[in-house]
């Protein structure tokens, strides 16, 4: 558990977000401390994707902010372009090269930081960048499956090499949307196990939308619940009873009906 009292790595403020007139995000605010594990949790199209994809780009908020470091991510400056190289994201559907290695995957994380000339194929990539990634990947229990390719890892594997990724990156936020959705029940808890124990020991911020409440439970350290796009309930994981989390899936199921 971090110290209430650290400064956030993210700052979400007043997120809005709305999509051929209806309100996805209404007035979101979430803090995320170095080395802190937050999920978000809600029904589908309650928001949580969205507010992971504003902060890292992938969708324009209608209004609000959002820092990383202090920098802020929308200003348009040179601090808010070199912060958004502090975060990473990884995906329900897991975005690795299927045909290279999964150390060549990891040395990917790096590209931001190395000149086009060490960056323009992976015969390139420097002997330190590669001492690095295999590293990463010995953190996240895959120094043995370096040299084979993606497509022969299970799901739970790659998901690992995509964490040992974000580790080479040296991203200081973590994003994950749904990371263990398409997983069977022991790869889903393996997988979580490594992002938490990567959260903890790296200091990295993780916030996580999540569809296993009982994951959310057992690993994060607190859960945020969203309907509607605005945030139902926010506290300690052993705080939030299964009543509220059970009422934000019960009152979609209501709406659809």
């Amino acid at each position: 558990m971090t110290d209430t009292m650290t400064p956030p790595a993210l700052a979400i403020r007043g997120l809005c977000k709305s999509f051929g007139g209806r309100a996805v995000l209404s007035g979101f605010d979430l803090d995320v401390a170095p080395g802190e594990v937050v999920a978000l949790l809600g029904a589908n199209g309650s928001g949580k994707s969205t507010a992971l994809k504003c902060v890292v780009g992938l969708v324009l908020p209608d209004e609000g902010r959002a820092h990383v470091f202090g920098a802020d991510l929308f200003d348009g400056s040179r601090s808010s372009v070199q912060a958004r190289t502090r975060i990473a994201m990884v995906f329900q559907q897991i975005h690795l090269v299927r045909r290279r290695s999964a150390l060549d995957n990891v040395c990917a994380g790096a590209l931001g930081r190395l000149p086009l000339r060490r960056s323009w194929a992976p015969v390139a990539f420097p002997r330190e960048l590669r001492e690095e990634a295999m590293a990463c990947l010995d953190r996240v229990g895959l120094a043995d499956r370096a040299h084979e390719r993606i497509a022969a890892l299970s799901g739970g594997q790659q998901q690992r090499v995509a964490l040992a990724r974000a580790l080479c990156q040296r991203a200081g936020v973590l994003l994950a949307d749904e990371p263990v959705s398409a997983l069977d029940p022991s790869a889903a808890e393996n997988v979580m196990h490594v992002m938490t124990d990567l959260a903890r020991s790296e200091s990295i911020a993780v916030a996580a939308v999540l569809h296993q409440p009982e994951l959310a439970r057992r690993h994060a350290d607190r859960i945020v619940g969203l309907r509607d796009g605005r945030i139902c309930f926010a506290g300690h994981a052993g705080e939030i009873s299964q009543n509220e989390i059970s009422a934000l899936y019960i009152a979609n199921e209501k709406v659809s009906a």
